[in-house]
C-alpha cells in the first residue's frame, strides 16, 4: 500500500489532505493550551479559597483554631493548597511536554511538507514541459508533411502543363524535394522527442512521483503517530499526579478522623473555666423580726462568739456566693502579691553553683492589709445585674497581673506571659553570645574591627536580659500565688468555701433588702467594712491550716545538690524522693523526702517519673 502507486494522479487531493492534518494538529495544540489555562485558573482559585479561610495571624480567630475540628479544617485547607499545586504541575507538564513540543513539530512538519510538494510540482512542471516539446515537434512534423504534399502536387501540375516552361517545372520540382526533406527532418525530430517524452513520462509516474508521494505518506504517518503519542502523554500527565492527589485526599480523611469531640469539650473547659465554686443556697430571711435581722447583719457590737456562730451557720451551704462580688478588685487583692519573690535560676545544670538564687518561696502578706485596701477601693458589686456588667469586660483589657480574670484564666494568661518572656530572654542571650563571639574574633584579628565598639552593645543586651528576668520574676510570683489559691474539689474546697460564705450571705441579703434604686443601681449596707474585718481573722486561720501538697510522682537524684538557700533541699546522688510540684518552666522542681522535709531542687539534677493518675500530670523523663 503506497500513495505513489495508488494515488499517482491525486497530487492536489494529497496536498489538501496533508494541510488538513496540520490543521488538526494545531487544533489539538490549541485544545491542550486551553486545558493548561483552565488548570492554572483552577489552581489559582483553589489557592485563593484556601488562603481566604486560613486564620489570620495574631488574631482572636487564630486562638479559636486550637480545637481538633478546627485543626482538621486547617489541615483540609493545607491539603487543598497541595491539591492546587498538583493542578499547576499538570499545567506545567502539559505545556512543556505537549504544547511546546507539538508547536515545534508543526513548524518542522510545515517545512517538510512544503519541500515535498515543491519537488512534486517541479516534477509536474518538467513533464509538462516535455509534453509541450512533444506537441510542438508533432505540430511541426504535421505542418511540414502538409507542405511537402502541396509542393508535390504543384510540381506534378506544372509538369503536366505544356504551357509551362521547363525552368518553372524544374523550380517546382526542387521546391517539392525541399519540402519532402523538411518533412523527413521534422519526422525524425518528432520521433526523437516522442521517445524522450515517453522516457520522461515513465520516470515521472513510476519513479519521481512515487518517491515524492512516499515521502509525503511517511510524513503524514509520522504526524498521526505524533498526535497519538501526545494524547498518551496527555493521559500520563494526569495519571502521574493521581497518587499525590490521593495522598492529599487521604490527608483530608485522616484530619477528619483526628477530630476528638471529648478533647474539644475539654478545651472549652480550659478556655472558660473560672476556677470559682458554684454558689450555695440563699438563706431564708425572716422579715418578721427586722430588728434582730438588722443587728445580726450590721452591728459590730456582737461578741466574737456570735460572729463565729454566724460564720459557722453560713458555712453549712455547699457552695459560695462570692462570685457575685466584683471579681476584678477582690481577686487582685486576695491573690496578687505586692512584692515579687526572689527569682529562681533561668536554668539549672550539673555545672551550676549548688547554692544559687533563692527558690520561689515568698512571704504571705497579712490579709487584713489587703482587706483594708479593699475597703478603700471603689464600691463593690453585690447583685446579679452588677455581676453581669462586671463579666462583660473584655478579657484582653485589664491590669498587668490579669487580676480582672477568674483564677483559672488568670493562671493560663500568666503562664503564657512567662513563656513569652523566657523566649525573649533566650533571644537576648543568643544575641549576647553572638556579640561575644564577634568580640573574640576582633580581639584575635584587630584588623577586622574594634573590640571596644561592642562593649556598649553587650551592656545594652545585658540590661535587657536583666529587665526581662525581673519581669519573669514578677509574673512567676503572681503565677505561684494563683496556683496556691486555686480551689480544688474535696475537703480543701469545703474549707475554702467557708471563708467566703460569711461575706456572701450578707451581700445577698443586701440585694434582697435594698432592691433596686430609682437610677437602676444597687445600694450597700454600711456594715461591709466590719464584715470584711471579721472575715480577715478567719482567712488567716484558714491559710495557716493548709494541707500538704499531694504526691504526683517520684524522682531519682542524678547529682548531689547542696540546698543552702531558703526553700531548697539537699539531695544525694541516687536518692529516691517524692515529687509534689513539677517544673513550671523556671528550672525548679519541688520534692519531698518525708512529712517534714520538702523543698526545691534544680530540675536537671533529677530524673522525674510522674504518676499518670495524678491530676494534670504528664509522664516524662
Amino acid at each position: 500500500m503506497s500513495w505513489g502507486t495508488e494515488l499517482w494522479d491525486q497530487f492536489d487531493n494529497l496536498e489538501k489532505h496533508t494541510q488538513w492534518g496540520i490543521d488538526i494538529l494545531e487544533k489539538y495544540i490549541k485544545f491542550v493550551k486551553e486545558r493548561t489555562e483552565i488548570e492554572i485558573s483552577y489552581a489559582k482559585q483553589l489557592r485563593n479559597l484556601s488562603k481566604k479561610y486560613q486564620p489570620k495571624k495574631n488574631s482572636k480567630e487564630e486562638e479559636e483554631y486550637k480545637y481538633t475540628s478546627c485543626k482538621a479544617f486547617i489541615s483540609t485547607l493545607n491539603e487543598m493548597n497541595d491539591y492546587a499545586g498538583q493542578h499547576e504541575v499538570i499545567s506545567e507538564n502539559m505545556t512543556s511536554q505537549i504544547t511546546v513540543e507539538l508547536t515545534r513539530y508543526v513548524q518542522e512538519l510545515k517545512q517538510e511538507r512544503k519541500s515535498h510538494f515543491h519537488d512534486g510540482r517541479k516534477a509536474q512542471q518538467h513533464i509538462e514541459t516535455c509534453w509541450k516539446q512533444l506537441e510542438s515537434s508533432k505540430r511541426r512534423f504535421e505542418r511540414d508533411c502538409k507542405e511537402a504534399d502541396r509542393a508535390q502536387q504543384y510540381f506534378e501540375k506544372m509538369d503536366a502543363d505544356i504551357n509551362v516552361t521547363k525552368a518553372d517545372v524544374e523550380k517546382a520540382r526542387q521546391q517539392a524535394q525541399l519540402r519532402h526533406q523538411m518533412a523527413e527532418d521534422s519526422k525524425a525530430d518528432y520521433s526523437s522527442t516522442l521517445q524522450k517524452f515517453n522516457h520522461e513520462q515513465h520516470e515521472h509516474y513510476y519513479t519521481h512521483i512515487p518517491s515524492i508521494f512516499q515521502k509525503i505518506q511517511e510524513m503524514e504517518e509520522r504526524r498521526i503517530v505524533r498526535i497519538g503519542e501526545s494524547m498518551k502523554t496527555y493521559a500520563e500527565v494526569d495519571r502521574q499526579v493521581i497518587p499525590i492527589i490521593g495522598k492529599c485526599l487521604d490527608g483530608i480523611a485522616k484530619a477528619a478522623e483526628s477530630i476528638d469531640q471529648k478533647n474539644d469539650s475539654q478545651l472549652v473547659i480550659e478556655a472558660y473555666k473560672s476556677g470559682f465554686e458554684p454558689p450555695g443556697d440563699i438563706e431564708f430571711e425572716d422579715y418578721t423580726q427586722p430588728m434582730k435581722r438588722t443587728i445580726s447583719e450590721t452591728s459590730l457590737s456582737n461578741s466574737r462568739g456570735d460572729s463565729k456562730t454566724e460564720l459557722k451557720f453560713a458555712s453549712k451551704s455547699k457552695g459560695k456566693l462570692w462570685p457575685f462580688i466584683k471579681k476584678n478588685k477582690l481577686m487582685s487583692l486576695l491573690t496578687s502579691p505586692h512584692q515579687p519573690p526572689p527569682p529562681p535560676p533561668a536554668s539549672a545544670s550539673p555545672s551550676a553553683v549548688p547554692n544559687g538564687p533563692q527558690s520561689p518561696k515568698q512571704q504571705k502578706e497579712p490579709l487584713s492589709h489587703r482587706f483594708n485596701e479593699f475597703m478603700t477601693s471603689k464600691p463593690k458589686i453585690h447583685c446579679f445585674r452588677s455581676l453581669k456588667r462586671g463579666l462583660s469586660l473584655k478579657l484582653g483589657a485589664g491590669p498587668e497581673d490579669f487580676s480582672n480574670l477568674p483564677p483559672e484564666q488568670r493562671r493560663k494568661k500568666l503562664q503564657q506571659k512567662v513563656d513569652e518572656l523566657n523566649k525573649e530572654i533566650q533571644k537576648e542571650m543568643d544575641q549576647r553570645d553572638a556579640i561575644t563571639k564577634m568580640k573574640d574574633v576582633y580581639i584575635k584579628n584587630p584588623q577586622m574591627g574594634d573590640p571596644g565598639s561592642l562593649d556598649h552593645k553587650l551592656t545594652e543586651v545585658g540590661q535587657n536580659i536583666e529587665k526581662l528576668r525581673l519581669e519573669v520574676q514578677k509574673f512567676e510570683a503572681w503565677l505561684t500565688e494563683v496556683e496556691g489559691r486555686l480551689p480544688v474539689r474535696g475537703e480543701q474546697a469545703r474549707r475554702q468555701s467557708g471563708m467566703y460564705e460569711a461575706q456572701n450571705t450578707p451581700s445577698v441579703n443586701n440585694c434582697a433588702q435594698d432592691r433596686e434604686s430609682p437610677d437602676g443601681s444597687y445600694t450597700e449596707e454600711q456594715s461591709q467594712e466590719n464584715e470584711l474585718k471579721m472575715m480577715a481573722t478567719d482567712f488567716d486561720d484558714e491559710f495557716d491550716d493548709e494541707e500538704p501538697l499531694p504526691t504526683i510522682g517520684t524522682c531519682k537524684a542524678l547529682y548531689t545538690f547542696e540546698g543552702q538557700n531558703e526553700g531548697t533541699i539537699s539531695i544525694s546522688e541516687g536518692e529516691i524522693l517524692y515529687v509534689i510540684e513539677e517544673d513550671k518552666g523556671d528550672g525548679w522542681t519541688r520534692i519531698r523526702r518525708n512529712e517534714d522535709e520538702e523543698g526545691y531542687v534544680p530540675t536537671s539534677y533529677v530524673e522525674v517519673y510522674l504518676d499518670k493518675n495524678a491530676k494534670g500530670a504528664m509522664t516524662y523523663i
